[in-house]
């Protein structure tokens, strides 16, 4: 089969490898659909060192099942079904209370062992916990459109509800986004299907900051660091958001995000933190009684409703795909990621 491969900074190849196959009765492989690039894959795409051997790449897919193991009993050959960019067999204690990316016995993708999903065919580990069937959707037939609104289930829009679901984004209040990326929009998106009031994005990318608008922002704010969090300010009477869900995951992302929150307020951050030390003092977090939340989106926990309120048309979240790009041009879908060129690329093998 065809798979995704990253040797290094910029070094992103599409290379014939082995096909997966079954290693544990639990496990199933499924044929791709639709896989896409994520901002998170931009991260070693800037700082990898290089290898001589590639490091798959890829964490969210569409597919069809093509063989589970005979330990398998939730899905069947021939399912329709979204992959959660973690694996997780749904039942520890963890994913019980709504957890899953902290599953005792799951993972991640992308490394030797478990291999990527930007590929044509993907070995899902746990298989009953970690694929969820779409019904009565033919991806055969089914308009481009519904596929990536069902894409982003897989990872992007499901984060983006997670940092408004952290954040306990409540009818009435006021929510700041920073980070005009796709989990960004996917945030805004989220933040008013969870009933804010007022939602202030902090992005300047007109495109982008565009269709966030038509997600809901009712403002936004392109100014960063301190002219920004003014700008915010100034917004809200001077006393800040009830919410603010931050998907960047750098440094100035954070600083903007406790400079705007309010008093008691709740900082989600969804974006992969690019840092481990941070403020949390008097100044940043304590002084306000600020709440500090966010983490990898268990997105497990939330697929069934958001699948859904897809299929009724209650949302569009597939609107952040922009580009859709054959398998063997991976590499062209990361250089437009990259230069933001486009705001999110899905893959078709």
């Amino acid at each position: 089969m065809r798979a995704t491969l990253m040797y290094g900074a910029g070094d992103v190849r599409i290379e014939t490898v082995p096909d997966p196959v079954l290693q544990q009765p639990t496990d199933a492989v499924v044929r791709v659909v639709r896989a896409c690039v994520c901002g998170s894959d931009l991260h070693p795409y800037h700082s990898m060192r290089g290898s001589t051997q590639g490091n798959p790449m890829g964490h969210e897919l569409i597919g069809v099942v093509e063989e589970t193991g005979s330990a398998v009993t939730n899905v069947k050959k021939g399912d329709f079904v979204i992959a959660p960019f973690a694996f997780s067999d749904n039942t520890c204690v963890f994913c019980r209370e709504g957890f899953q990316t902290s599953c005792v016995h799951g993972g991640w993708y992308g490394s030797r062992e478990t291999g990527g999903l930007q590929a044509e065919l993907a070995r899902i580990p746990l298989a009953d916990g970690s694929l969820v069937v779409v019904p009565d959707v033919d991806p055969a037939t089914a308009d481009e459109g519904l596929l990536n609104s069902l894409l982003t289930l897989s990872d992007v829009y499901l984060t983006g509800y997670h940092a408004a679901h952290m954040a306990q984004v409540r009818p009435g209040q006021i929510v700041t986004v920073i980070g005009d990326g796709a989990v960004g929009l996917s945030a805004v998106l989220a933040a008013k299907q969870l009933g804010a009031e007022r939602i202030i994005l902090m992005g300047r990318h007109a495109a982008r900051t565009d269709l966030g608008r038509e997600f809901g922002a009712t403002d936004v704010v392109a100014e960063r660091g301190a002219e920004g969090i003014g700008k915010v300010m100034d917004l809200t009477g001077g006393e800040g958001s009830h919410a603010v869900l931050e998907a960047v995951g750098h440094m100035p992302a954070y600083e903007q995000a406790y400079g705007v929150v309010r008093p008691g307020g709740i900082i989600s951050r969804v974006g992969v933190p690019q840092y481990e030390d941070a403020p949390v003092g008097f100044g940043s977090l304590f002084g306000k009684n600020a709440r500090l939340a966010g983490g990898p989106a268990p997105v497990r926990a939330y697929q069934e409703a958001a699948i859904t309120q897809v299929l009724a048309g209650e949302i569009d979240p597939g609107r952040v795909f922009d580009a859709t790009l054959p398998l063997e041009d991976v590499a062209e879908a990361y250089r437009l990621m990259d230069s933001r060129e486009s705001l999110k690329v899905a893959l078709r093998p």
